[in-house]
Order: C-alpha cells, then sequence, then structure tokens
C-alpha cells in the first residue's frame, strides 16, 4: 500500500471529509481491519485565507511547498491537497518535491467522463470560479465550463468563507445555491461541480436540480484506490 501526504486544514471541515472517505474506502475494497496509510500535515487556514485575500499566492505556495516536502521526507508515495482553491499552485509545489501530486480537476473531469457528461456547472470560491487555473485544467481534459453571473458568484463565495468553513449549516444558504445550480441547468449544464470542498457539506443529490459531482468525495476516493493500485472503474 502506497502512503499517502495529505495537505489538509483548508479548511479542516473538509478534511475530516478526506480522511473519512479514504479509510472507508480501503476498508470497504480490502476488507478484514484494514485501513489506509496516512501522513497528514495540517495548515493553518487563517494564513492560508490572508494570502488568498492579498493576492500573495506565491507566499501561499511556499506555506504548501513547505508541507508537501514534509511529507515527503516522512515517506509519502504522493500527494493530495484537500482543497481546489490552492491548486493555483499546484506548478510552484512540484517544483518542490519530487513525488506526484494527485490533481484534484483532473479527477473529476474523469469523474465527468466516465458519466458522460461534458458540459458543467462550476461551483467553489471566487478564485475557482473566476480564474483560469482550474477550469483550463478542466476544459483540457474535455469539459465545457460554465459558472454563475457576479452576484451569484459573490453569494457562492461568501458562503463558503463565511459560513461552511466555520461549520455553519444554514437552510437559507442551501434554497440560494439551490437557485443558483437551477439558473446554471437553464444555461446549459448537464451536471454540478461542488469546486470547494466544503459545499458538500451543504448540497448533495437529494437537493440539487443537477447530477452532483463532489469534488471531495472524488478526490478522496480516487487517493485511495490509487494508494491500493486499483482504479475507479
Amino acid at each position: 500500500m502506497k502512503t499517502i501526504g495529505l495537505i489538509g486544514g483548508m479548511s479542516w471541515e473538509s478534511t475530516v471529509t478526506y480522511y473519512k472517505v479514504i479509510n472507508e474506502t480501503v476498508s470497504r475494497r480490502l476488507g478484514g481491519l484494514h485501513s489506509t496509510k496516512i501522513l497528514m500535515y495540517s495548515v493553518d487556514f487563517a494564513e492560508i485565507e490572508e494570502c488568498q485575500t492579498n493576492g500573495d499566492w506565491a507566499k501561499s505556495a511556499e506555506i504548501l511547498g513547505s508541507a508537501a516536502l514534509a511529507l515527503q521526507k516522512a515517506g509519502a508515495d504522493f500527494i493530495v491537497i484537500c482543497t481546489n482553491t490552492m491548486h493555483k499552485v499546484v506548478p510552484e509545489i512540484s517544483e518542490m518535491t519530487d513525488i506526484p501530486i494527485m490533481h484534484i480537476a483532473d479527477a473529476t473531469a474523469n469523474a465527468l467522463i466516465g458519466a458522460g457528461f461534458s458540459t458543467a456547472a462550476l461551483l467553489g470560491t471566487q478564485y475557482t470560479m473566476k480564474q483560469d487555473f482550474y477550469k483550463e485544467r478542466l476544459t483540457d481534459n474535455g469539459i465545457r465550463v460554465l459558472i454563475p453571473n457576479d452576484n451569484d458568484i459573490e453569494t457562492v463565495n461568501r458562503v463558503i468563507y463565511e459560513e461552511l468553513c466555520r461549520g455553519v449549516i444554514s437552510p437559507s444558504s442551501r434554497e440560494e445555491y439551490v437557485r443558483i445550480i437551477d439558473s446554471l441547468k437553464r444555461g446549459g449544464a448537464e451536471a454540478v461541480i461542488l469546486g470547494c470542498t466544503e459545499i458538500g457539506l451543504l448540497i448533495n443529490g437529494s437537493c440539487s436540480p443537477l447530477p452532483v459531482f463532489d469534488t471531495a468525495l472524488i478526490h478522496a476516493e480516487r487517493a485511495a484506490l490509487y494508494a491500493i493500485d486499483e482504479e475507479i472503474k
């Protein structure tokens, strides 16, 4: 079994999901008392969020790169960054380490294509929705990406940082997200990507107007299967 190096804490709420899903997947596949070999480096999200707000991506890359290097030195075989937005600095992190990074957008695109979808709505932080680092990765994998209008982008982003990252689950915010997903469905989206690892705390398939692709669940399961040399069917 390979050892997974998790970089978590962004926020810790969704990192819990990663740890749980990875271990559940390995236990289900291998049976018995099997669990997963995991090393975790949990950062202080306040430092990362400050870098995001200030546009200091170089500093955030340094923080996460140091975390990845520490995991490599501790014996991790590959890195899983438990957040979508900070995949913006994957190129810089890769330069600091010699082990692979499992990219969350690649895993998500593969899941969408495997399910027969080619056009997807993307919800996430304002950085993930507006900037190209994530959308281009999806596009390069054959997925057409739709994002909300500016007012709805602000709403989605506010709920992430002011509520979900603090463990607050609001029914009114769920209604707003459902409204936004429905508007993107009317715009041609076939599915919705929960492109922030916290959104799955608020939205799932039972309330969404579109089929849901929860990046945290997809990423975690793919990491687990890779660790035991299996492929997602």
